[in-house]
């Protein structure tokens, strides 16, 4: 439908911003470095490092608390050519089948 084709987009949209810095900021994050080195030593079994070495929980992205990045990430979703002035709660319902 209309709808699901718009979400897509803003999860292309969203997943592009977020990399930009998502795999660079993830080794500034202790909580997130810790989590990485249980992954790989199958501690953890809910999240997964991908061949890009970006960490992701339950096929989400993992956006590390580092230099305001959820926050810019959110900005940039917000202010998308794909946002059509949703409303605070179904903006955060569409993103978080993204994160």
């Amino acid at each position: 439908t209309h709808v699901e084709g718009e979400k897509r987009e803003l999860a292309k949209d969203v997943h592009r911003l977020a990399r930009l810095g998502v795999k660079e900021k993830q080794d500034q994050d202790p909580i997130l470095l810790d989590l990485k080195a249980n992954v790989q030593m199958h501690r953890v079994l809910a999240f997964e490092q991908g061949g890009d070495s970006v960490l992701k929980y339950q096929g989400r992205l993992c956006v590390p608390m580092v230099d305001e990045l959820q926050e810019r990430i959110m900005k940039e979703a917000h202010s998308s050519r794909y946002s059509i002035h949703p409303s605070s709660t179904k903006m955060y319902r569409d993103l978080r089948e993204v994160y």
